[in-house]
């Protein structure tokens, strides 16, 4: 299979799981976790429960992004902190890890700043303005199904590319400021 192909079976699975029940970032994150092996038990899932609805419909960050994350974090994160001769060699290790170039900051920016492109915002309560009084009416489902496929792709490109080149990329936009 693919590369393409895989990303649009990801994609297709996560668009199913919307109809079969499972909240936004449920949906990415089934799909990419039962499509990709992490190497995570399957229960591991449920962490993305509470993140629907932009953090249990509080709707900041978009529960379909957040889910994204938490599908790029299972194959792209850390498996534990570096090894250093004291704290602050620690420290300074894990600081490299995160900001430096390679660092994998740059491959989780990506998420957001892909997600932000196309849609222009983050946050569920923006997004989902035209349908705060009639929620999960059938135009919101739809227009949510169609982000959450969107976010998979991304999920599941980001997923199935190599580490080192995306923890290579320049940062996007970001709260430090950060250029290359």
């Amino acid at each position: 299979m693919t590369k393409e192909e895989k990303i649009e079976e990801i994609r297709q699975r996560a668009r199913k799981n919307f109809s079969l029940g499972y909240n936004c970032a449920e949906c990415v994150t089934e799909a990419v976790l039962s499509l990709v092996d992490t190497g995570l038990p399957p229960a591991v899932k449920k962490v993305a429960t509470g993140f629907g609805g932009g953090i249990g419909l509080f709707g900041d960050t978009c529960g379909a992004l957040a889910g994204a994350v938490m599908a790029v974090s299972a194959v792209h994160g850390r498996d534990s902190l570096p090894e250093g001769a004291d704290q602050k060699d620690v420290a300074m290790k894990s600081k490299a890890q995160f900001y430096g170039k390679p660092g994998v900051y740059r491959i989780f920016n990506l998420v957001p700043n892909r997600f932000k492109a196309k849609y222009g915002k983050t946050l569920c309560r923006e997004l989902t303005v035209p349908w705060q009084s009639t929620w999960l009416c059938k135009e919101h489902a739809l227009y949510c199904r169609e982000i959450i496929t969107e976010v998979a792709g991304i999920a599941a490109d980001l997923v199935l590319s190599d580490k080192d080149e995306l923890a290579a990329k320049p940062f996007g936009e970001n709260v430090e400021n950060l250029k290359d």
